[in-house]
């Protein structure tokens, strides 16, 4: 009996404990008012102003990433799937309850950033195509000088060779020409005084055409070699231009244009991550 009853007032002791510590909990637990204002819980305060500084630096990290090297393109899918996991695992967690507003923002700023970087992608496409026409034009214009060299040799050979040819020529019917009015003509041979007259006035007309034609050969090689010079410039300078503006395009390729994008994007996150933060206060005020 004894032992029954020392063993019930054990029991009973022990649930007068448990009820006292029960209600201490209860009390702990609830919101209580301070200055006529709720609060968080010290546990869920901390742990939701937890959540959201992470969640702030991974987005500004996201928002400062730079990429080394060009192209830049292949870099965005993976930025943007690094971005949707930040997201993702700040709405998923158990601390956090995201409001309509909230994933309206959220929804737009990633619609707005793949937006962006969609036609960023395309741009680069278009300057990877006009690098490749840029090494194209510097090859046109490496061939271009090499043709017009080639050429301007081909033109001199010919010259050369039918100017020599000429010049020969003219040359032979001077040593004619003079031989034939160093020859003595019997001024008792009437017939030998005209042979020689008619020599010299043929072979004067031959000496003088053959000049003509060395004149109009220079001339017409000098004319041709004029062409091939203008129309070598003009090809040149048209491949210059094409290759200018090429470079001036290729020049973008360079810098990543998506800096700034997906920097904005993640400061407009950053405001909504801190907006829900500052609705969630206030409604427990």
């Amino acid at each position: 009996m004894s032992y029954g009853s020392q063993s019930g007032s054990r029991r009973g002791t022990g649930r007068g404990r448990g009820k006292v510590h029960h209600e201490k909990a209860k009390r702990k637990g609830k919101k209580h008012r301070s200055g006529g204002k709720y609060l968080l819980k010290d546990s869920e305060s901390a742990t939701f102003e937890e959540v959201v500084e992470k969640t702030l630096g991974r987005l500004s990290n996201l928002g400062s990433q730079t990429f080394a090297f060009s192209p830049f393109s292949p870099y965005y899918e993976d930025w943007l799937l690094s971005l949707k996991s930040v997201l993702s695992e700040f709405e998923s967690n158990s601390a956090v309850n995201v409001d309509e507003e909230f994933v309206k923002e959220r929804s737009q700023v990633i619609v707005d950033v793949e937006l962006k970087l969609a036609e960023r992608r395309r741009e680069e496409a278009v300057l990877e195509k006009a690098t490749r026409m840029l090494a194209k034009q510097n090859n046109l214009l490496v061939q271009t000088d090499t043709e017009y060299t080639r050429a301007t040799q081909k033109l001199a050979l010919e010259r050369k060779r039918e100017v020599k040819g000429l010049t020969h020529k003219v040359h032979d019917l001077e040593e004619e020409l003079e031989e034939t009015n160093q020859t003595k003509a019997s001024v008792f041979s009437p017939f030998a005084r005209r042979a020689k007259s008619q020599k010299v006035a043929d072979v004067t007309r031959k000496l003088d055409a053959a000049k003509s034609e060395l004149e109009s050969v220079a001339k017409e090689f000098e004319v041709k070699q004029e062409k091939l010079h203008d129309d070598y410039e003009k090809k040149k300078q048209e491949v210059i231009a094409q290759t200018r503006s090429l470079e001036n395009k290729v020049g973008g390729l360079e810098t990543d244009g998506s800096v700034e994008d997906r920097r904005v994007a993640c400061e407009e996150l950053i405001k909504a991550v801190k907006a829900i933060l500052q609705r969630k206060r206030l409604s427990l005020q």
